[in-house]
């Protein structure tokens, strides 16, 4: 099951490459090799050098890796050991909180012609979320860090990120990005409450998520492809619209116009996903 559009972000640790194996076995859409917050500082230059060696090859899935932090000294020698390996499908770059910060790494020769992807952590990121969404052709998408994001807006419970998770869908459509992933939900052993997250990223304007362990991949999975009966609605809006008579109304006296056929039809291109 393919599809150009991820639903699933599975992050592991770039010093374990025994659950690198795993996570590319694990159906994950991309995976996400992380060498920042997941790898202890002892271990940074081990996980650097085992992540180089695992993507000398072409990969069965997308692989993206998540560098350290751009103002930090290991960035650099980050960005080295991954030039020009083709098993590297993208770079993540952590607590993003300019356009600068996007440009700067765009246009060194170790990233250039890289698919880049900002996180947006702290504060100031998410009042430059524009502006780093579009900072460079290069980017391709933006997302959240919830948990650096939490702690540095001093929130507590859930709803106090709802403005910053609006504030980011909201850049990302406005600079013609995919809609952003959802952050991790941290506990893996809790799929009620990351199904009932999920639902309320779904309803924010949120396409998948990241994930931290497999078992967290069919739930995320479940909650953002659409129901068969949001699949039977927006075929019918479709076959309605083949009409071309312009805005009209179904049978049940519903009204359609161009703005709920464009989303029928994304609900249709997700629904591509389960079926053969």
């Amino acid at each position: 099951m393919t599809t150009s559009t991820p639903l699933t972000w599975l992050y592991v640790p770039g010093d374990r490459p025994e659950v690198v194996t795993k996570a590319l076995a694990s159906g994950a859409d991309v995976v996400v090799v992380d060498l920042e917050d997941a790898v202890a500082p002892d271990r940074k230059e081990y996980a650097r050098a085992a992540t180089a060696e695992r993507l000398t090859d072409p990969q069965p899935v997308p692989v993206h890796v998540r560098i350290n932090a751009l103002d930090g000294p290991l960035a650099t020698p980050d960005l080295h050991s991954l030039e020009g390996l083709p098993g590297l499908a993208g770079l993540r770059l952590p607590k993003v909180t300019t356009p600068q910060d996007v440009v700067r790494v765009a246009t060194r020769p170790p990233a250039e012609g890289l698919p880049l992807y900002a996180l947006l952590e702290t504060a100031l990121g998410i009042e430059q979320a524009f502006a780093i969404a579009t900072a460079h052709p290069a980017l391709h998408g933006i997302a959240l860090g919830e948990a650096d994001l939490r702690a540095d807006l001093g929130v507590r419970g859930d709803a106090g990120l709802d403005w910053s998770r609006s504030r980011v869908v909201v850049a990302a459509r406005a600079a013609g990005l995919a809609p952003p992933p959802q952050s991790v939900h941290p506990d893996t052993r809790d799929l009620d409450t990351l199904a009932a997250s999920c639902a309320h990223g779904r309803a924010l304007g949120f396409l998948g998520r990241a994930a931290i362990h497999p078992r967290q991949l069919p739930v995320i999975e479940r909650a953002y492809l659409p129901t068969p009966e949001e699949i039977e609605e927006a075929e019918q809006i479709v076959k309605a619209a083949a009409t071309d008579e312009g805005a009209q109304a179904l049978p049940d006296g519903r009204f359609i116009d161009a703005a709920v056929v464009a989303s029928a039809r994304r609900t249709l291109s997700l629904a591509d996903r389960t079926r053969p």
